[in-house]
């Protein structure tokens, strides 16, 4: 998959269509349809069945860059990747084992955490570049995630998850292309001011984030699994 910005065309219904890694874009955004083959992939109107093979990601109106899909209609016969939960690898060995901190990549950041980055928002990146090998070693790629799922536990000493800095680390890596310009939009990191993303991606998956009592591994603050769609589908016969 290439990360490669994408420029949309004029389609004449209030649908933006995904087909086959191709949108078109169209005023306040609608729908984005993920085609199964060469030929295949009509736009949906709302409220409609998706194509065998088709995944139609339904966009909140009146937005060209929302933060999340209302929702996906998945077609009959469609092929898709589900990952397992998948948090932060270590990535500070000075940390104490087991603590927030020892999941916090400082190589990532050249050796020293931004100014304002959260415990939660350094691990939420880490996670998703290990969502991103996740993904690579069966053939796809961060635009092709379609739904996603996001644990969090509280940073010590925290009364509730650290939602805001989740949504930092998230807009990283996707929903971070206006629909309608195909540029991308600019981004947050800690308290900086905002600069070109980690990483464009026109994908706006639907997601649902959730504050948990705890995660399977010590340490862990974030754990998130996602539902891709293999961008090659064959019909189903």
């Amino acid at each position: 998959m290439s990360a490669a910005r994408r420029t949309p065309t004029p389609h004449p219904t209030e649908n933006l269509v995904k087909k086959l890694n191709r949108p078109v874009a169209v005023g306040a955004a609608a729908l984005l349809l993920l085609g199964a083959g060469a030929g295949a992939g009509v736009a949906a109107s709302r409220g409609g069945t998706p194509e065998p093979g088709t995944v139609v990601t339904n966009l909140p109106l009146g937005s060209t860059n929302p933060n999340i899909a209302s929702g996906v209609g998945i077609g009959a016969g469609t092929a898709i990747y589900k990952s397992s939960g998948t948090g932060p690898s270590v990535g500070d060995p000075t940390a104490t084992p087991g603590t927030p901190q020892a999941y916090v990549d400082l190589e990532a950041f050249g050796g020293t955490v931004p100014e304002g980055v959260t415990l939660t928002e350094a691990q939420g990146l880490n996670a998703l570049a290990a969502i991103g090998e996740n993904l690579a070693t069966v053939g796809l790629d961060y635009d092709d995630v379609i739904t996603m799922r996001v644990f969090l536990d509280n940073e010590p000493g925290a009364e509730t998850a650290d939602f805001a800095g989740w949504n930092r680390a998230y807009r990283q890596y996707f929903a971070n292309v206006d629909l309608e310009t195909g540029e991308a939009t600019q981004v947050v990191l800690g308290t900086g001011a905002p600069a070109a993303p980690l990483r464009e991606n026109v994908a706006v998956p639907s997601r649902s984030a959730l504050e948990v009592g705890s995660l399977p591994v010590p340490g862990w603050l974030v754990e998130i699994e996602v539902d891709a769609v293999y961008p090659e589908q064959h019909p189903v016969d």
